[in-house]
C-alpha cells in the first residue's frame, strides 16, 4: 500500500471522531472534542443571531422612518418660498423614479402647556396631497388629516409628545417660534395658540416624541412666507434615493437643495453599519477561538494514536495519507459544529419575537428601552448574505486548525512509536 485512498481516510477519520472507547485518556479526548464542537456551534449560532437581529433592527427602524419621512426633499437654496410649488412638483413627477410630490414647510419651535415645554419639529403639509407621499399620512388621511383646515392652526402631535405635554384632541397649546418680534417690553419670541386635532403613532420614538404636523398654509404664515418652502417626493424604490438625488439636482440647477432620506439620517445609518461590522469581527474571533480548540484536541489524538499511525506506516501508508486522516477528523468536528450552529442560529433568529418577550417576562426587564433604541420590540431578519460568509469562515478556520496536528502525525516514525507501545 503506497498511499491511502480518500474514502479510506474518511473512514478512519470518522472512526477517530466518533470513537468512545473505555479509558480515562480516551474519554478525556472525546470530551475535549465535544467541547470544541460545542464551542464552534455556539459561536456560529451567536454570530447568526446577532447579525440577524441587527439587520431586523435596521430594517424596522428604516421602515418606520420612511412611514413619516419623504424619500426626497427639495428646497430653494436661499430658503425663500417657492414661486410656483405646483410647477416644481410637476417637474419632479415627470421623472420615471418619482411617484408623487407634495408641498411642505419645515420649522422648529417650542410647545407649551402650563409649565411644561417641549421642543417640536413642525411640518406644514397639504392634507390632500401628503397621503400620496408618506405611508403614515395615508393611513391617517380620513380620520385626522381631513381636519387640518387652513386658518384653524390645528396640529397633529406625536403620541409621546402629546403624553409629555398632557394634552389630547381638542386641547390648546402655545407654540413659540425662534424668530423675535418687537414689543413694548422689548424683543419677544413669537407666540401662537394652536389646537390639537389628533395624535399619531409611527412606532419610531424620536418622531413620536418631537414631531407635529399642521396645514402648509398655516405653517407658511408662521414662517412669514408667501407659500410652501419646498416639495417632498416619494420614489418607486426608496433604496434608489441616493442615486436619484444627483439627477434631480442636475435637473433643477444650483438654485435648489436636494436631500434624500439617507442624508437626513446618515449619522444613524453609519453608526449602525459600524456597530454591525464590529460585532461581526468580535463574534468571528469567538468562532476562531472555538475552531482552534481543535488544535489541542487533535494533538492529544495524535499522541494517543501513535501506535495506530506506526502500524499504518508499516503497511505502506504515506505521510500525506496519515495527514489526510487527521485533517478529515478535524474537518468533521468543524463541519458538525458549524452545521449544528447554523441550525440553532436560524431557529433562534426566526423565533426572536417569541423568545425575547418570554425572557423579558421571566426576568421582569426590558431589553430595548424605546427612548434609547427607537423601537421596543426585537426584530430579526436572517439574510443569506450574512449567513453564508459565517458558515464559510467557520469551515475554513476549522480546516486551518487541523493542519499543524495533521503535519505532526505525518512525521511520526514507526520504529520509534512502536518501541513505546
Amino acid at each position: 500500500m503506497s498511499g491511502l485512498t480518500l474514502p479510506f481516510a474518511w473512514r478512519i477519520g470518522w472512526r477517530y471522531t466518533r470513537a468512545r472507547r473505555a479509558g480515562r485518556r480516551n474519554g478525556f479526548i472525546g470530551f475535549i472534542s465535544s467541547v470544541s464542537m460545542l464551542g464552534i456551534c455556539l459561536g456560529v449560532a451567536a454570530l447568526i443571531v446577532v447579525l440577524s437581529v441587527m439587520n431586523g433592527f435596521q430594517h424596522e427602524v428604516r421602515d418606520r422612518m420612511l412611514s413619516v419621512l419623504p424619500h426626497l426633499e427639495v428646497e430653494r437654496l436661499d430658503g425663500a418660498a417657492l414661486a410656483d410649488p405646483q410647477v416644481l412638483a410637476n417637474r419632479l413627477q415627470a421623472l420615471p423614479q418619482v411617484v408623487a410630490a407634495a408641498p411642505y414647510v419645515a420649522l422648529q419651535g417650542l410647545l407649551s402647556r402650563g409649565d411644561v415645554l417641549r421642543g417640536v419639529m413642525l411640518r406644514g403639509i397639504d392634507p390632500l396631497r401628503e397621503p400620496q407621499v408618506t405611508a403614515l399620512a395615508r393611513d391617517m388621511a380620513q380620520q385626522v388629516f381631513a381636519q387640518l383646515q387652513p386658518g384653524a392652526f390645528g396640529v397633529v402631535l406625536g403620541q409621546v409628545l402629546a403624553q409629555n405635554l398632557g394634552v389630547g384632541r381638542g386641547d390648546s397649546l402655545v407654540l413659540m417660534l425662534p424668530s423675535m418680534q418687537p414689543t413694548p417690553a422689548g424683543l419677544m419670541p413669537r407666540l401662537r395658540t394652536v389646537r390639537v386635532m389628533g395624535v399619531f403613532r409611527s412606532g419610531h420614538y424620536e418622531f413620536d416624541a418631537t414631531m407635529a404636523w399642521m396645514h402648509v398654509d398655516d405653517a407658511a404664515r408662521l414662517m412669514r412666507l408667501a407659500g410652501p418652502a419646498g416639495v417632498r417626493a416619494r420614489l418607486q424604490d426608496p433604496s434608489q434615493a441616493r442615486a436619484t438625488a444627483p439627477a434631480v439636482q442636475g435637473l433643477l440647477g444650483a438654485d435648489y437643495v436636494v436631500r434624500d432620506w439617507t442624508q437626513t439620517n446618515r449619522t444613524w445609518f453609519a453608526a449602525v453599519q459600524v456597530e454591525k461590522r464590529m460585532m461581526g469581527i468580535i463574534l468571528t474571533l469567538i468562532v476562531a477561538v472555538a475552531a482552534f480548540n481543535l488544535v489541542s484536541t487533535l494533538v492529544m489524538t495524535v499522541t494517543d494514536k501513535r501506535g495506530d499511525i506506526a502500524i499504518l506506516r508499516t503497511l505502506g501508508v504515506s505521510p500525506l495519507g496519515i495527514m489526510a486522516i487527521f485533517v478529515v477528523q478535524g474537518a468533521i468536528v468543524g463541519a458538525l459544529g458549524t452545521l449544528l450552529g447554523l441550525g440553532v442560529g436560524l431557529l433562534v433568529a426566526t423565533h426572536v419575537d417569541v423568545i425575547v418577550p418570554a425572557l423579558e417576562a421571566l426576568f421582569h426587564t426590558q431589553f430595548l428601552p424605546q427612548d434609547v433604541y427607537l423601537i421596543s420590540t426585537m426584530p430579526s431578519d436572517p439574510q443569506a448574505a450574512d449567513i453564508v460568509p459565517v458558515v464559510v469562515v467557520s469551515l475554513v478556520l476549522s480546516w486551518l486548525a487541523t493542519l499543524y496536528p495533521a503535519w505532526m502525525a505525518s512525521r511520526v516514525q514507526p520504529a520509534e512509536a512502536l518501541r513505546h507501545e
